[in-house]
């Protein structure tokens, strides 16, 4: 509570609490949070998501970095994972502002290692190149799902820019780790699933996250199965047969679980 109250008055997001993740006390415990930069407010609407969206979200809040890296050190955290609603409105797709928080963080924490979750870019390699020249210790960047169904989930997304983007962070910065995850019940067939897979170790993703894909509303996109935990097991067994060197699934693993392992993986 007083964490939660503490971000509160540094008016900072994390996904842990505003998405209520199941694994938040963990992640916390353990020393792990992901802060959502750039407000919460997305000008995407994808079917799975339960970010409000706005075409107009607001400017963006410049001391919000030193806030960010503040906290952290509050928190005593060991890795902060930094995530952000999608920023087409910005000239710079909300490139600058995870290379800021990166900065503030190394100023301030230069101990703790970090991770980036970003949006596209819309596929710009300028933008990728200002948050990969900060050296984050994790580049991570969702598929969400398989080929087929990406247009009617993803809004703004693309199947093929997604890798792209996964395969260009690595070229720009090789010493990153890059990852990836994929929501499983949203009507993907096993095979596709595998495709999937095989098209992250293809483009250069050395990282995975596989869970379930819960329905925040009856908006967004239905349920269409519930994958069990040996499923996932099998998942996890191939995703390894196919070279991921750190791979966490199962139902309640979400994007940024156990994510202070992949450091060294």
């Amino acid at each position: 509570m007083k964490l939660k109250q503490m971000l509160g008055q540094e008016r900072l997001h994390t996904v842990c609490s505003s998405a209520a993740c199941p694994n938040m006390g963990e992640c916390w415990e353990l020393g792990t949070a992901t802060f959502m930069i750039l407000g919460n407010l997305c000008t995407r609407s994808c079917r799975f998501c339960n970010v409000q969206s706005n075409r107009r979200p607001g400017p963006v809040d410049l001391d919000e970095p030193e806030r960010l890296a503040q906290s952290a050190i509050r928190m005593g955290l060991k890795h902060v994972v930094i995530t952000s609603v999608a920023r087409d409105d910005l000239v710079d797709g909300g490139s600058r502002q995870f290379a800021r928080c990166l900065q503030a963080l190394k100023r301030h924490a230069p101990h703790m290692t970090t991770e980036v979750l970003v949006p596209d870019f819309l596929g710009n390699v300028d933008h990728l190149q200002i948050v990969t020249d900060e050296n984050p210790h994790i580049f991570n960047h969702n598929l969400e799902t398989v080929r087929r169904l990406s247009p009617k989930i993803r809004s703004g997304a693309r199947y093929e820019r997604s890798l792209a983007l996964l395969q260009n962070a690595k070229r720009r910065n090789p010493a990153m780790r890059s990852k990836s995850g994929i929501m499983l019940g949203l009507g993907e067939e096993d095979d596709e699933v595998v495709e999937a897979l095989r098209d992250l170790r293809a483009h250069a993703c050395d990282h995975l996250t596989l869970g379930q894909y819960l329905r925040p509303s009856s908006w967004h996109h239905p349920v269409h199965r519930y994958v069990t935990p040996d499923q996932f097991g099998q998942f996890k067994l191939l995703a390894i047969e196919l070279g991921f060197s750190h791979v966490e699934s199962g139902p309640l693993v979400r994007s940024s679980y156990h994510a202070e392992l992949g450091v060294k993986g």
